[in-house]
Parts: C-alpha cells; structure tokens; sequence
C-alpha cells in the first residue's frame, strides 16, 4: 500500500517533547508499510515547509501535533500553521489527525467544509500526563502511555489501511479500558482516570468515516 503521510513534530516544551517522541512510532510504522514520508521536526515545524510540501506532495494522511486553540493549530514554538479563515483549504482531499488542544471544535468542521476528507481531533483541551523522573526517556513512560498509545492507536490503524470509524473505535476503546484500569487500580491518582475520561468525551470526527488511506 502506497500512499504519503505528512507529520508536524514541534520541539519546545514538555508537551510537544512528548509528544513528538510518541509520534516516531507512527513513522517507523508508516516506513514499514511503504509510505512516503514527510517529517517535519522541531524548526521545520513552520508555516512555510508545511504549506510548500502539502501544496507540493497533496499527502494523502496529515497528522498534526502542537498546540492549539478553537480556530488554529500550531507548530514550533508556537507559529500557527493552520487557521480557519486563512489556510485550511490546504487540507481538501486529505485525511487529518490533529493531537493538539481544541481545533476539532472550529477548525475541524470548517477543514471539511473547504474539503478536507476528515478532520480528527479534541473539541477541548487534550490533556495528558507525564513521569518528570522519566522526561528524557518518554517512550518508558507507562503514566504518559495511558494517554499517548490511544492516540498512536488511531493514526497507526489509518496507516495499517483501516478506515477513520475503525481507526476511532480502537483508539476510543483503548482509551475506555484505560479508564477503567485507572478506576480500579488503588494506587493511581483519580486525577488519570478523570483526564483519561475528558480526553474520550472532547475526542471528535467531521467528515466521511469512511475514509481510508487504502
């Protein structure tokens, strides 16, 4: 299966540390199933190479990680990337997963009214956490697993071929089953099962489910 996957990895505070080393995952992953790959990492994280390689390569799957707000997602050290009322037209014809705070809510819905095929996110705050003890070594991290392999679950199941509605129900269902360890395992703090529940409710999807990379 041939197909081209394009992902941002913004380097510059705890949160994009983490969650950049998480999505090398998804590269390995995609390397493996004879994708066209286009990582953009740390400085590379910018307006301009994210708009010239979408504009150039059209990549069939686009994931974007950073932070972000209602209208916009961002990159390195915070340069937006993508507003709603500016750029999203970029996205017609592709299948999104943004791992950022919030933009499923307005950005999300106005990507596929300008023609994205899909566009997965977080109507609000996606929240996670992390062992400070294991900063250096975040792949370790069995705290930040609880949040992160959900999220690799569903960009993972998009690059194995399955549809978006798939690739969501596993994701969803990973991240129930976390909760549910959470809940009744006495020596975690209640605050992992209660970010953990958060994270499943603001978890949404525009556009065709049935989209598939295939």
């Amino acid at each position: 299966m041939r197909f081209t996957y394009l992902i941002t990895r913004p380097e510059h505070d705890d949160t994009t540390h983490f969650l950049s080393a998480w999505s090398e995952k998804t590269i390995k992953l995609a390397e493996e199933n004879d994708a066209k790959i286009f990582d953009l990492p740390r400085e590379r994280a910018n307006k301009k190479e994210f708009e010239s390689k979408i504009k150039k390569f059209s990549p069939n799957l686009v994931m974007l990680n950073g932070h972000g707000d209602d209208d916009i997602v961002m990159g390195h050290k915070n340069e937006i990337l993508i507003k709603a009322g500016m750029n999203e037209n970029v996205l017609k014809g592709k299948i999104v997963y943004a791992l950022s705070c919030r933009s499923a809510k307005v950005l999300g819905p106005k990507s596929v009214n300008a023609g994205a095929l899909n566009y997965t996110g977080y109507e609000d705050d996606f929240i996670f956490m992390y062992e400070p003890n294991l900063f250096t070594r975040p792949l370790i991290d069995r705290t930040a697993a609880l949040f992160l392999e959900p999220s690799n679950i569903f960009i993972e199941s998009l690059i194995k071929g399955n549809t978006v509605q798939e690739a969501l129900d596993k994701s969803k269902n990973l991240l129930r089953k976390n909760f549910n360890t959470s809940i009744s395992t006495l020596d975690q703090d209640s605050t992992t099962a209660r970010f953990l529940w958060w994270n499943l409710r603001n978890f949404v999807s525009h556009g065709d489910m049935d989209a598939s990379v295939g």
